[in-house]
């Protein structure tokens, strides 16, 4: 016996075209902040997981400013202790660092590390970092976006580092 069963529109997942995709703007002020929480607050938004409309395979996710980054916070002794690796891809290539010498030439590079390794690895992941911009001190050229201030503080009160 064969039984058919039919589809009807209402029962069906909506996935939304390219042509009605939205991006909004978000800014995001750093001071304080520690790094894995801010990481995972900007790679939701960044993915579109913050909207309705969140299809896995499309790039849906928004614009994330981030500033003040040189005042950004590890917990514990991370700063200091944590390890980043990479290879050169020759013999003996691996090259590693710590958060505290890269925040001294690059301060941005710590965050942009973090939300690197929350994105999927693939063409996918690396159209989606593009949509961080990340600035030291509290200007940026994004303010013509009108972006909505995130306030990472009142979301948890984990969020800041305490000294």
């Amino acid at each position: 016996m064969i039984i058919f069963i039919s589809i009807t529109p209402a029962s069906m997942t909506k996935y939304v075209k390219k042509s009605e995709l939205q991006n909004d703007w978000y800014e995001i002020d750093a001071k304080g902040v520690v790094v894995g929480r801010l990481a995972t607050i900007i790679s939701k938004i960044i993915r579109g997981k913050n909207k309705s409309t969140y299809t896995p395979h499309m790039d849906n996710g928004d614009f994330v400013v981030v500033k003040n980054i040189e005042q950004i916070k590890f917990t514990g002794q991370k700063f200091q202790n944590k390890k980043y690796y990479k290879h050169t891809g020759y013999p003996g290539g691996i090259k590693e660092t710590t958060p505290e010498k890269l925040h001294l030439s690059k301060p941005e590079e710590v965050l942009k590390l973090a939300v690197k390794r929350m994105l999927p690895g693939g063409p996918l992941g690396k159209k989606q970092l593009t949509k961080l911009k990340i600035y030291k001190g509290s200007d940026h050229p994004h303010s013509a976006q009108s972006p909505k201030i995130i306030e990472v503080s009142k979301l948890n009160s984990k969020n800041i580092a305490r000294v």
